[in-house]
């Protein structure tokens, strides 16, 4: 097993990647002591060459932790257009190459989307992938261990390595079926969402909307906005997580109490030790003032999109949902959410669920059958659509 760790190499290796259709990839990564992921691990695996007799292509680590060791060549493979790059459940390796880089591989295929679309069923894992379509089976004893620790262990690598080279045959299956259905709009989509910047983007101003609360009052919503803008401001700066500066729990109590001096952040009883060092404590009584000050509190509607809205009609589009899904061969989460239904059933229209392929396979009849233009009926276990 060959581990990359000097730039020639790398260099070497993805100058290699280039003539290939194709080429897969993996990352492993640390995230519980950081706010951004500290990348420790890629892996890669490519097809055979053209003129090889040999069923796989050859297969490496590279380990960005190396002294001196620069990704840029494998950031020029990334933006090669010529070769294919094939994640599994991309988005938390794009999100680190474009925080560490500002770059995106491209053009992309996920596995995961792909599968999805061809109907094989929620966020399906790349284990389940492996031994349906590789027929094989993972060994995942080190998923969990520490990939930043060096030498790694043989396991590790062979663990590591097995997430792309059983990649290269789930990818032609996918890419095979994605073809004969005419669904690659239907993927390229999905993949635009990940290949979005925004996708990525937390900024500490829109931090707040991430909170659970059970008052909605502006003055109450005001002092959780500029709580939870302070944290994340200082994680993102500190790159700690969001957690270690004070939990959620502990933001929405201090939003009720609204300390004013340290003394009263001392009664918390959920500010952990970490909320209590001199900085934070004062970002969090500037925060709380700041708040009650706002002159423009967010106000929010009494009913949220998502929330309950129109029960039974939102019954009868989870039951439609069913009947499309089915129909088309495509998981039922990849066209519409649960969020998204009633949202339809309060009568918004500026939804995914109602724009592009969605729209052919359940969206249009959604919106029908909301307004009352087509109804519902079962015939021998089968569900059918009627016009009125």
């Amino acid at each position: 097993m060959t581990t990359l760790t000097t730039t020639e190499a790398l260099a070497a290796f993805c100058a290699d990647a280039m003539t290939r259709p194709y080429v897969t990839l993996d990352t492993e990564f640390l995230r519980e002591r950081t706010y951004y992921s500290r990348l420790c691990l890629i892996q890669m695996a490519l097809p055979p060459a053209s003129d090889a007799k040999t069923e796989g292509g050859p297969a490496v680590l590279i380990d960005p932790l190396a002294p001196g060791l620069s990704l840029e060549p494998l950031y020029d493979l990334f933006r090669h257009q010529a070769t294919v790059k094939v994640f599994h459940a991309a988005r938390q390796d794009l999100e680190i190459f474009f925080h560490d880089a500002g770059v995106f591989p491209t053009p992309l295929f996920d596995t995961q989307i792909a599968a999805m679309v061809c109907g094989f069923g929620e966020q399906v894992g790349y284990e389940t992938l492996v031994r349906k379509i590789a027929k094989a089976n993972l060994d995942k004893s080190s998923r969990f261990t520490d990939w930043s620790q060096r030498p790694l262990s043989k396991a590790q690598q062979e663990y590591a390595i097995a997430d792309v080279t059983h990649l290269r045959a789930i990818y032609e299956w996918l890419a095979t079926q994605i073809d004969k259905t005419g669904r690659a709009p239907w993927v390229a989509e999905e993949v635009a969402t990940l290949l979005d910047p925004e996708t990525y983007i937390t900024r500490p101003a829109e931090a707040w909307q991430r909170i659970r609360t059970r008052s909605h009052s502006p003055r109450f919503m005001a002092v959780v906005r500029k709580l939870a803008e302070f944290r994340e401001d200082y994680a993102q700066t500190r790159n700690i997580p969001r957690s270690r500066v004070f939990k959620d729990d502990a933001l929405v109590e201090l939003a009720s109490t609204r300390p004013v001096n340290e003394s009263d952040l001392g009664k918390s009883r959920l500010l952990l030790r970490e909320g209590r060092k001199p900085d934070v404590a004062q970002g969090i009584i500037a925060a709380v003032q700041a708040g009650l000050d706002d002159p423009d509190p967010p106000r929010l509607p009494k009913e949220q999109p998502g929330a309950p809205g129109n029960g039974a009609l939102g019954e009868l589009l989870r039951v439609l949902l069913k009947a499309k899904a089915e129909a088309a061969g495509v998981a039922p989460k990849l066209i519409a959410s649960s969020s998204d239904l009633d949202a339809i059933a309060q009568g918004l229209r500026d939804l995914p669920a109602l724009q592009g392929w969605r729209a052919e396979v359940f969206g249009k009849d959604a919106i029908r059958l909301a307004e009352g233009r087509i109804a519902l009926s079962a015939a021998g276990g089968a569900v059918r659509v009627v016009e009125i």
